[in-house]
């Protein structure tokens, strides 16, 4: 018989309907982006990716944040009102460790050469384009987990052959 619990392994195997468990455990992000919109799909995939998500809506929100909680990454929209991506990038890099070294990924409508060069000069570490895949997500986050995990530098393949 069907019900709201009967199991539908077509809804069970689709990746979108469930959490992913991360490889390198739960993060705690802090999302940078202005539109509410897209606030809503940042907050939802990094959810459905396993890890814990604040969602604020410029730079200066960042900062707060900072200031209040420690995070893992933070993704950065770099097109915000106020102050924007590069502009908190650069508050950021200012700051004491352990919170001026937090890795920063720019999240942008624009990954063209000439703006992904903007977002490492201003002390991004990494970038993702909109509109955001989940895979790409995943890439990006599982890649600053590993180097801010790990105390040096390690080929994970080595260690497996």
């Amino acid at each position: 018989h069907s019900g709201p619990h009967s199991a539908d392994p077509a809804r069970a195997l689709h990746p979108l309907a469930r959490k992913l468990s991360p490889p390198h455990g739960a993060a705690r992000i802090l999302a940078a982006e202005d539109n509410r919109v897209n606030q809503t799909v940042i907050r939802k995939l990094v959810e459905r990716l396993g890890h814990q998500v604040d969602v604020v809506g410029d730079g200066f929100e960042v900062i707060e944040a900072l200031r209040r909680n420690t995070y893992d990454l933070i993704l950065m929209d770099c097109q915000m009102p106020g102050m924007d991506g590069f502009e908190a990038t650069h508050a950021i890099r200012q700051l004491p460790p352990p919170l001026g070294v937090t890795p920063i990924i720019a999240v942008t409508a624009h990954a063209i050469q000439g703006d992904l060069e903007h977002c490492y000069d201003a002390g991004m570490n990494d970038y993702i384009s909109k509109p955001i895949v989940l895979e790409e997500l995943a890439a990006a986050i599982d890649r600053w987990r590993i180097k801010t995990a790990l105390p040096a530098p390690q080929d994970a393949a080595s260690e497996i052959d």
